[in-house]
Order: structure tokens, then sequence, then C-alpha cells
């Protein structure tokens, strides 16, 4: 009876061993490691975005409804700005940006835009002050590990880079950054930093910037790679062209482009400019320095106060109609 009793435990231990060996293997199989944007990439498109409550306040049929509702089902960054987004709420706000990813079998995509002395006190002036920022940074890092199943990507501090030497602030724009990059990242979360557009900064000077960050940052290798042509104009394959050339520079980083109001080029103006168009839609885009194309700046809203338009931020509804007359009409 002894004998027969220990048979049945050595099976019985086996087959435990067994079914831990299959649930290993099946983790080890069925589990992806954090994937980069690429083409194909759709990122959420937001019921909360200023499009979907513009086209919900106009008259149905109406030019100023039809640009808007084209417009808020688009997949576009959400920025997030500490007067909107203040520290106590901004988790809250990337909470339900990711129930909304989920919904949609889509990747939160944010834009950070709050820093210290933002703009250099341009049309989009604003920001936090340098504990506040940090704070907040900090605020927004552990809401998106917390939404780490939607892969997030974020967009830092347009313009903060490329603005830096004319604004004669690089060293503490490299601190600043630097220290926001450690705060959000993480495994599942892709960083891009300010890389300009193609006709601002020269490619080796945009690089040298990018890397000072990228090797300040106390957690090695926290960002993916650069961000270009945000809220600007100018033409896909120009920015192509430059993201290659600073790539060059740099070793490894990618880059994404945005292409939310490029789709009629660039005028030399970058506040307004009449008769632009949207671009090619996000996830178009890729290869092995350019991870994808995004909407990041949202059509319809304003650059400032130029060319006719309302405060930077603002819907616009002119714009709007401008910005989409081709594909509507279509």
């Amino acid at each position: 009876m002894a004998r027969s009793r220990r048979t049945i435990i050595i099976i019985a231990t086996a087959g435990l061993v067994a079914v831990i060996a299959v649930v290993i293997v099946v983790v080890v199989v069925g589990g992806q490691a954090p994937q980069p944007p690429g083409r194909g990439t759709v990122v959420v498109a937001s019921d909360l975005s200023k499009a979907t409550d513009a086209a919900a306040q106009a008259a149905p049929g109406s030019p100023e409804h039809d640009a808007a509702h084209y417009l808020s089902d688009q997949p576009t960054a959400v920025w997030l700005t500490p007067e909107g987004d203040p520290t106590d709420a901004v988790g809250e706000r990337i909470a339900g940006l990711a129930v909304e990813a989920r919904a949609q079998s889509a990747r939160i995509a944010v834009v950070v835009y709050g820093l210290p002395e933002r703009d250099c006190g341009g049309l989009s002036a604003g920001g936090l002050d340098g504990d506040d920022y940090a704070e907040w940074t900090r605020a927004i890092g552990a809401a998106l590990r917390d939404a780490a199943d939607t892969s997030p990507i974020v967009i830092l501090e347009p313009d903060s880079l490329a603005l830096a030497p004319e604004c004669g602030n690089v060293p503490e724009r490299v601190e600043q950054l630097a220290a926001a990059v450690d705060a959000i990242a993480a495994e599942s979360t892709w960083i891009y930093v300010d890389g300009g557009h193609s006709d601002w900064l020269p490619a080796d000077e945009m690089a040298e910037l990018i890397e000072q960050v990228d090797e300040a940052s106390t957690g090695g290798r926290g960002i993916r790679g650069f961000a270009t042509n945000v809220s600007n104009f100018m033409p896909t394959g120009d920015e192509v062209a430059y993201a290659h050339e600073v790539a060059g520079r740099l070793d490894g980083l990618h880059a994404i482009i945005d292409t939310s109001r490029n789709g009629a080029g660039s005028d030399g103006e970058w506040c307004n400019p009449p008769g632009r168009l949207v671009g090619e839609t996000g996830g178009a885009l890729g290869d092995d320095v350019v991870d994808t194309n995004l909407w990041i700046k949202p059509p319809g809203e304003s650059d400032g106060e130029c060319n006719g338009g309302p405060t930077a931020g603002r819907w616009w509804p002119e714009a709007a109609i401008e910005l989409t007359r081709e594909v509507i009409a279509d």
C-alpha cells in the first residue's frame, strides 16, 4: 500500500510540474514586449476634444458642423497643459483617455506642454515654475504607467529645444527636459522630444540639442527619439529627409512626424497661414528611422492671435472648414 501511495504522489507531482510548465510556456509565448509606434499605429480619438464640442454645438449640416465632425473622428494627440489639466486632475484625465483607448483598440498619445517660460513668452506663453513642473510631470508619469497596456506615446514640450538657442536658455531647457523624461519614462511609454522642423535649425544643431537631453536623463536612454513639424506645415517628404539627417547624427534614435496640417505644404508662415489642408492620417508612414506620422496639433485649433485667429488653442471654425475643404468635398 505504501508503495502504491508513493507512486500516486509521484504521478501527481509530475502532473503538477507539467501544468506549471505549460503555464510558463503560455506566459512566455503569449506575452509581448511593448512595441514602439509604427506604420498602422492608431491613437485615440477622444470624445473630449474641442472638435467634438464644436460639432455638438454647430447646426447639423452646416459647414461648421461637417468640418468639426470630420475632425472629431480623426485619431489625434491630446495636449496636456497645466492650465487645463493641473497636477491634481491630470491623472484622472489620462485614466479617461485610457478607457477610450481600450474601447477603440488604440493607443494613448499625449503632448506634454507646460514647462517654465513656455514658448519663451510667445503666443503660447505660460507654464509652471520649476518645482510645480516637476510635480506635474511626476503625476503624468504615474498615470501613464497605470495605463501601460495602451503603450502610451508622449510628445514632450514642442518647440522647447528648437527655440532654446534663440531664447538663450539651452542649459536650463536641457535640465528641465531631462528631468521630465526621467519622471515620465517607463518600459511601455514612448517619449519623443522636440525636433523642430526641416526649415528651422540645421540638422547638426538640432541633433546636438537632442543628444544633450538624452545624455542628461539619469535613467539611461529614456527617449525613443524626437518629433518634427509639430504645429507646423512643412511637406512630409521634407520632414522625412530631415528626420533621417538628424537621426544620422544620433545613435539609434527615431522620429515621429506631425502631418495634421501639412497637406498643402508651407508658405513660410507658421501662425494660422491661410490655404492650408489636413495631411496624411496617422499611421500612414514608417521606415527604419521614422516610426510613423501622427496628427499632433489638433486641426481647427488656433496658433494664436494672428491672421485673424483667436488665442492659441481656441477652436476656430473658419480654419477647420478651410483645412477640411478637400476631404469633405470628396
